[in-house]
């Protein structure tokens, strides 16, 4: 998996690669028990602090989307990908509610909304059916 970080955004870096593997795991190029880069390599491939990379795992890890083993090393969680909890629910109607506010003050319908999200998800999730 090709990791693509933006140096200049707003965004942390260990964000930016935890929303990467994710979506890696969302569109099927992570596959269940793949495994990933040790924290140092990782860091060193990509030109960043391992203290960023061993943050975005830890996070990884504490989502259930990761596992560490002491053999193994990091992996992509063999057992699937952790259920929709009230957690989830809420973090992400707490993450999406600025999102909309700011669509409707430019304008956006709620069709043009429900078009974007959906054109987002099938975008993830093409890679899984090719």
């Amino acid at each position: 998996m090709i990791i693509e970080l933006d140096m200049q955004s707003d965004v942390p870096i260990y964000t930016q690669l935890v929303h990467q593997i994710i979506e890696g795991i969302a569109s099927g190029r992570l596959k269940p028990g793949e495994p990933l880069p040790s924290v140092r390599n990782l860091a060193s491939d990509i030109g960043v602090n391992l203290h960023t990379v061993n943050k975005a795992y830890t996070l990884l890890k504490q989502d259930g989307y990761i596992q560490v083993h002491r053999q193994k090393g990091v992996v992509v969680h063999p057992e699937g990908m952790p259920p929709v909890t009230e957690d989830f629910l809420n973090k992400q109607l707490e993450e999406l509610r600025p999102i909309v506010a700011e669509a409707i003050c430019r304008g956006m319908t709620k069709d043009d909304l429900l078009k974007t999200v959906e054109h987002i998800y099938l975008k993830i999730t093409q890679t899984r059916k090719e």
